[in-house]
This record gives C-alpha cells, sequence and structure tokens, in this order.
C-alpha cells in the first residue's frame, strides 16, 4: 500500500490551527486569527481531498515511479544581461559539481541542458533536484563592473523527470524535425554532418534540441526524452490543479517561482519557501548543497 504523500503537511497544518486558535482570545489578535484559521482550515481540506484521491488512479503509481528516477536540468538566464548567463553557467557548474559529490553520472544534453542519472543516500537524481525548480537570484557585483555597482540577475531551473514512452503518447503528425550540424560545449567541432536536431511539437510549441551524440538517431531519442518529460509534466500539473490548493503545499515549484536568493555581500543563501539562510555561499555554488537539499526534503516533501 502507497504512503500517504501529505501525511507531514497535514499534521503542520493541525499544529499551526491549535496556534492561531490560541489567540482568538486576545481582542488585538483575533481579526488576524480567524482569518488565518480560515485560510488554514482551506488547505486542510484540499490536503485531506488529495488524500482521498491518492492511489486509486494508475496514474498515480506511474507518477510515483517516474518520481524516483533520473531527470534533466534545464537552465535559462533572466534578467540581467551578460551577467544573468554568467550566472546561469554558475548553477549549472554548481549541480555538476554536487553530482560529482554524490557520484552521480552527467550527461550534457544542450548548452544549459544536462541528464543526471542514478541514486545517492539523498534519493534518486530527481528526488534530489526536484526542489531547484524555479527563478533563482543573485546579487553580487558582477566582474564586468568598473563602479562596484551591485547587480541583481535571475535564472530559471526546469528539473524535468525520466518518463517512459508508454507514459505518454506522442503522435508522429505532432512532430517536425529539424536537422544541423552539432557543434560541442565552447563551440569545438562535434562532426561535420547534420547529426544536431530540434524537434518541435506543433500541438503545444514546445521547442527541444539535442546536439550532444555524433549520431543523429541518438540525438532524436534524446529529444523525444526531453518532449515526453516536458508533456508530462503539463499533464501532472493539470492533476494536481484538479486536487485543488493541495498543489501549493507538495513541493513543486513552478518555473516562474522566485525560490532561493544568493546574496554575495551577505554571504548568503536563502530559500524563500522554508525562509531558512545558509551563510557559506562559496561552498555551496562549490557544489556543497547536501544540508539545502536535506532541509527542502525534510519540510517540502
Amino acid at each position: 500500500m502507497l504512503n500517504n504523500p501529505f501525511k507531514d503537511q497535514i499534521q503542520l497544518l493541525e499544529k499551526k490551527l491549535v496556534e492561531a486558535k490560541a489567540l482568538l482570545n486576545d481582542p488585538e489578535l483575533k481579526e488576524a486569527a480567524l482569518a488565518e484559521i480560515e485560510e488554514l482550515t482551506k488547505q486542510k481540506q484540499a490536503l485531506n481531498a488529495a488524500v482521498s484521491q491518492f492511489g486509486q488512479s494508475p496514474h498515480q503509481t506511474d507518477s510515483l515511479n517516474i518520481l524516483r528516477g533520473n531527470c534533466t536540468i534545464e537552465i535559462r538566464p533572466g534578467a540581467g544581461g551578460d551577467e544573468a548567463k554568467i550566472w546561469a553557467h554558475d548553477l549549472l557548474r554548481m549541480y555538476l559539481r554536487f553530482a560529482d559529490n554524490l557520484k552521480l553520472k552527467t550527461e550534457f544534453i544542450d548548452d544549459l541542458v544536462i541528464k543526471i542519472k542514478g541514486s545517492s543516500h539523498l534519493g534518486s537524481a530527481y528526488e534530489i533536484y526536484k526542489f531547484e525548480s524555479g527563478v533563482h537570484r543573485v546579487q553580487r557585483v558582477p566582474t564586468t563592473e568598473t563602479s562596484g555597482r551591485l547587480h541583481t540577475s535571475t535564472a530559471s531551473v526546469a528539473v524535468l523527470p525520466e518518463v517512459p514512452k508508454t507514459a505518454v503518447k506522442i503522435k508522429d503528425d505532432d512532430l517536425e524535425w529539424q536537422f544541423m550540424r552539432s557543434s560541442g560545449a565552447g563551440g569545438q567541432s562535434v562532426n561535420k554532418t547534420n547529426s544536431a536536431v530540434r524537434l518541435t511539437h506543433k500541438p503545444t510549441g514546445i521547442v527541444v534540441t539535442a546536439r550532444t551524440e555524433r549520431k543523429q538517431a541518438q540525438n532524436r531519442q534524446i529529444a523525444l526524452s526531453l518532449l515526453r518529460a516536458q508533456l508530462w509534466e503539463i499533464e501532472e500539473e493539470k492533476r494536481l490543479r484538479e486536487i485543488g490548493e493541495a498543489r501549493k503545499l507538495i513541493g513543486r515549484a513552478q518555473r516562474a517561482e522566485k525560490i532561493r536568493t544568493y546574496n554575495f555581500p551577505q554571504n548568503r543563501v536563502t530559500d524563500h519557501r522554508v525562509q531558512q539562510s545558509w551563510y557559506n555561499l562559496p561552498a555551496i555554488l562549490d557544489g556543497e548543497m547536501e544540508e539545502i537539499v536535506k532541509t527542502l526534503k525534510e519540510k517540502l516533501s
């Protein structure tokens, strides 16, 4: 029998309800307490509704199996110009160093796109990295800044699970393929044939590219795998929205959600979802992420 994935969240809500109800006897805090009780009650009802659905659908079992496997990480520079591009590569380096520390296997799929395979004492690759999805903000003085002015830049991270072919049906007629010559990291030539692929899913407009392999057939399979993951994510989001407000409480950050700030002047990394900070920023960017992952797994899983 499957475990209830919302047990910890329900217990936390019950604790907060008890604390809020204790404030009802205070005239100055009564109004605020009533509002908090109403909101907490709605969240608890949504989670209880989710519990009633859990385990009843084969899709749920498939989802759990998928969420315990490998993952792909896509990083996109956001606001901040060239500094945002540098920041995106800094995040990529952090994830690669962390994977190396955990003895996980990594593969380059495209620029700022990597696949991570395997598992460690912290769980599977997806279980380890899934809480990284969202917007990462950095505050620092860029090396190119001559006046010493503090800049704020962002990069968005998407962590996608590895999805088996049977989990998502893709029609051939919905696909548009383009082929081009591939080049490796730093611009070095991989080969002189059109081995790199760009795949467009016409119904959704999703575009994925794969250029890491020398053979076109291999890159086609990688592109299809990336597309399946994104289509699965869309369907999973729909399913979770049907559950209701529980969507907010199970730790799957949307790509547009600001989740973390890296403040260089204060040597501080703050995760806004759990309101916790760590004061060892250089070490974290060098791949020492274990304490962050453990905290997020404890509070968001």
